[in-house]
């Protein structure tokens, strides 16, 4: 199961999609609320949440959950409510604390967008309904009361993976990826290295004995 992040939409996933398809995998991508065939609807944490849920529950098996940015912490706060639904989560491009100053010129930026040009300003008003969504959540809090097997992918040149170490710390059993030469869309800067690492992932899992065949969704 794959979810996106923010002003983007499931199309980001195309090439995964493809070569895990290719590989025998049942694989799936959705759209967020305010994304993609959702995009007239807002945002919500909770809405996100259901998005997800709903998908989770129309699978077979339980899936593997593949988040990235917004997706990454939609998908991990998922996790820590209904681990019993997943197989797994890869946390891409995503290993950072929502908080602090840059969140906050962020926020502020992006609300001088919205209400200069409306909703006629593209998908910017997205971007303050996640901000909204995500100020107080703490994917560390999360992280620590997780059992399910995790994995963190970022981008060598991303910003946001320099709170790694401190999600690694908080879910021991937690593996990271860093991929040479990908900024913060890694799957798509380096996506045959992310599709490896996938495909990588899903032989970690069968070979863990879970029951059945590993999923995407």
């Amino acid at each position: 199961m794959l979810v996106h992040g923010t002003r983007t939409s499931s199309r980001i996933w195309e090439d995964q999609v493809r070569a895990l398809t290719h590989g025998g995998h049942v694989t799936h991508a959705i759209d967020l609320p305010g994304h993609g065939v959702r995009a007239g609807e807002r945002f919500t944490f909770e809405g996100g949440l259901a998005a997800i849920d709903a998908a989770v529950r129309g699978c077979d098996e339980p899936p593997l959950l593949v988040g990235l940015s917004l997706g990454g912490y939609m998908s991990l706060a998922y996790a820590a409510r209904h681990e019993d639904r997943l197989a797994g989560v890869v946390l891409a491009g995503c290993s950072t604390e929502i908080k602090g100053k840059p969140l906050r010129a962020y926020r502020r930026a992006s609300g001088r967008v919205v209400r200069t040009l409306g909703r006629g300003g593209g998908s910017w008003h997205v971007v303050t309904d996640m901000l909204a969504a995500l100020h107080g959540y703490s994917p560390l809090a999360d992280l620590r009361r997780l059992v399910l097997p995790v994995w963190l992918v970022n981008g060598s040149r991303d910003p946001l993976r320099f709170g790694a170490r401190g999600f690694l710390g908080a879910h021991p059993g937690a593996r990271q990826w860093v991929v040479p030469n990908a900024g913060h869309d890694v799957n798509s800067h380096q996506p045959v290295a992310f599709n490896r690492i996938l495909l990588h992932v899903l032989r970690d899992l069968a070979h863990r004995g879970l029951p059945g065949t590993p999923r995407l969704g």
